[in-house]
């Protein structure tokens, strides 16, 4: 039994890059049969021969004054990026627009690792280097989205399940074969539709499964239960709601035997309804959440990853920022999408023209974001477009 949680437990170096893309044999997780007593019945432990590989892979990801560059809209949600600026929705406008991302110079400086869709992780740049390799040549690992989005949750209060466990395990092992390190599943807990015991444990049951499944094939799991922003709750009720959700999630995580060094979680800030009157400042922001995960979160776990969940580029920036004035327990970085590539996007416009200016500002954002996760950011001469709020009524991702 010592040996089994040595192994499990056992602290890496980081990883290097040249170890993300080898294209190794798939390797069968282990199983270790233990004995407590002689007449004892015989119970397992989960060992997978992964197991350091999956740490020094969280580890990467949660490196200094970095994070995580969502980049895995569907193609559906891509195309409404494409039309705000005018652009139709094809695979060519959808590879040059990633390809502007993947390829900004430097990026490795403040991005280390990159959430792909399922196109993207399959498909080349512009000047037919493979996506995969140009974000391993700037020290970026390659992260995959394997759910399958959220239908309706018969038998709740109009909520949703997150679906695509059915063939996960497949899917992943190719994944990883293909040169993702990481991946991402995403639920969401509503709180004007309850939410109902029915909607948390079935979202906290998911993301357990999704996490065992993606460990077992080399996969670092983000684990994202999105409490949305829509309401018009304060910012007390959003803390309750939030604490139940951890809870029960952390609670499957553990009765799936997911090993917590090596999985990242992407959580929600605990923030007010996005309609609700009273506004917190980031100081109230950073108060609430570092309460809740000192509540909540294992210090096993490596990084927590925030997601913006439509707040501007500045509100994102600020409340990461306000939440590093101190030593954190686990490393608290971001993990966005639209905080991220607003300004970019729309100073892209799709003229190639305009490539390098947008993949400065895309720079511009993932800088300030890094210096966030130090504690070190300030605010300055931060522009109007970048102060501007995302947030979109029953947003579907």
């Amino acid at each position: 039994m010592a040996s089994a949680s040595a192994t499990l437990l056992k602290s890496s170096p980081i990883i290097d890059k040249s170890e993300w893309i080898k294209g190794q044999n798939l390797r069968h997780p282990s199983v270790c049969f233990v004995r407590s007593h002689p007449t004892s019945a015989a119970f397992t432990v989960r060992a997978s021969s992964y197991a350091d590989e999956l740490v020094k892979t969280a580890k990467t990801v949660a490196s200094p004054g970095r994070g995580i560059l969502a980049m895995d809209e569907s193609n559906a949600t891509c195309g409404k990026r494409l039309a705000s600026i005018g652009l139709e929705n094809t695979e060519a406008n959808r590879q040059a627009y990633r390809t502007l991302l993947v390829s900004a110079p430097g990026l490795g400086n403040y991005i280390s690792g990159a959430i792909l869709f399922e196109e993207t992780l399959y498909q080349s740049t512009i000047d037919g280097k493979k996506m995969v390799d140009v974000l391993v040549e700037q020290n970026i690992v390659p992260g995959i989205k394997v759910d399958k989005g959220l239908v309706p949750l018969p038998g709740s209060n109009n909520e949703s399940w997150c679906q695509g466990l059915d063939g996960l395990s497949s899917r992943t092992a190719a994944y990883y074969q293909q040169g993702a390190r990481f991946a991402k599943w995403r639920t969401v807990v509503s709180i004007p539709n309850g939410p109902s015991a029915l909607a948390v444990k079935e979202a906290a049951w998911g993301l357990a499964r999704y996490a065992a499944i993606s460990q077992d094939s080399g996969l670092v799991p983000i684990v994202e239960p999105e409490i949305l922003l829509d309401g018009d709750h304060g910012i007390d009720r959003t803390f309750e709601v939030a604490q139940k959700v951890w809870a029960e999630v952390f609670f499957y995580l553990a009765e799936n035997n997911v090993m917590f060094e090596g999985i990242l979680l992407k959580p929600s800030m605990v923030t007010p309804g996005a309609e609700c009157k009273d506004k917190a400042t980031p100081q109230q922001v950073a108060d609430y959440t570092l309460k809740l995960l000192h509540r909540r979160i294992p210090p096993a776990v490596p990084g927590i990853m925030f997601l913006s969940g439509g707040q501007s580029e500045v509100e994102a920036t600020l409340n990461l920022n306000a939440m590093n004035q101190s030593p954190n327990p686990w490393h608290v970085s971001f993990s966005y999408a639209r905080a991220l590539q607003n300004t970019c996007l729309k100073t892209w416009g799709g003229r190639p023209e305009n490539v390098k200016a947008a993949q400065d500002a895309l720079l511009v954002r993932a800088k300030a974001n890094s210096l966030a996760q130090l504690g070190k950011y300030t605010g300055e001469g931060e522009s109007e477009e970048a102060k501007k709020g995302m947030f979109v009524k029953g947003y579907v991702y």
